[in-house]
């Protein structure tokens, strides 16, 4: 298992999917992808599109004004 990060800070909706999806391709089952996003939305697109793609949401926090997203890749 490998752990990729992505910052996707500054970016706004759809961007931070966009990104997170392209990356995902490129890693292999079980590589985790660490997302930081500043777009509030983010958290219910996040968990939206990990129950339509079969990806595991293994976390969804925020520390101040930054949302962290930890995804396992199906």
């Amino acid at each position: 298992m490998a752990v990729h990060e992505l910052n996707a800070e500054g970016l706004n909706c759809p961007l931070p999917i966009l990104k997170a999806k392209k990356m995902l391709k490129g890693l292999d089952a079980g590589d985790v992808l660490k997302i930081r996003s500043t777009d509030p939305g983010s958290v219910a697109d996040f968990s939206a599109f990990c129950t339509h793609t079969g990806n595991k949401l293994l976390s969804s926090s925020s520390e101040g004004d930054i949302y962290l997203f930890e995804i396992e890749r199906a």
